[in-house]
Order: C-alpha cells, then structure tokens, then sequence
C-alpha cells in the first residue's frame, strides 16, 4: 500500500486552498456525525456517502489529483447537499434550522464560494 502522506503537495496550497479544505473538513464532520446518528436508516448511509465525497475532495487536493476538475465536481456536489437539505427538511424559517444545520449549510456556502474562486484563477493562483 501506498505510503498516503508521501503523496502530499502541501508546498502549492494557498490560503484559499486551504479555507476550503477546512470548509470541507466542517462539513464532512458533520455528515459523519449526522450519518452515524441516522444508522441503519437509509440516510445514515446517505450521510456516510457524503462524508466520503468531501473526503476524497480533500485528498485529491492534498495529493495535487486533477484539483481542476475536484474544484468542477466539488461546486455541484455541495450544492446538491445543499438542495436535498432543503427538500428534506422543509424549513420554513429560522427557527427550523438546527445548529448543525446552520454551521454545515453556512460552510458549504462558503465552499462553494471557494472552489468558484480557485476554478476561475485556475492556475494564475500562486
């Protein structure tokens, strides 16, 4: 097996690099623990999946992995999670939105900013 931490490219991460894998850190978190609570219900596997998806992101940019492409697939995954919450859970004002839905939801917004901005600078980013 592959030594994992030997196929790190920490030295070409920027500031944005980083926010967004912490951004997607946040929300991988809080999909594992909403996946485990949820289990053996179909969402808990749902949730795991995600959790899986914003893992491997964060990996394939840390291993310098077609980032380009990560930074294309990664928009439309977190706005899909985005989506589904929302049809999920129907909220119909502020006082329907959980703490952890609030920090996930605010931090995938803020991600999706993120691999906008590291799309479009493309490899202008230093």
């Amino acid at each position: 097996m592959a030594d994992l931490a030997a196929d790190l490219d920490l030295e070409s991460l920027t500031p944005t690099h980083w926010a967004a894998i912490g951004l997607a850190a946040v929300t991988a978190a809080v999909h594992l623990l909403l996946g485990l609570s949820f289990l053996p219900h179909w969402m808990g596997g749902a949730f795991l999946v995600a959790t899986a998806g914003f893992l491997l992101g964060i990996w394939l940019v840390l291993a310098d992995r077609r980032r380009r492409l990560v930074y294309l697939a990664g928009i439309p995954f977190t706005g899909a999670q985005v989506v589904l919450w929302y049809l999920v859970n129907e909220p119909t004002g502020v006082a329907d939105v959980t703490v952890s839905g609030a920090v996930d939801k605010v931090a995938q917004a803020l991600l999706i900013v993120a691999l906008a901005v590291l799309l479009v600078r493309g490899e202008r980013e230093p």
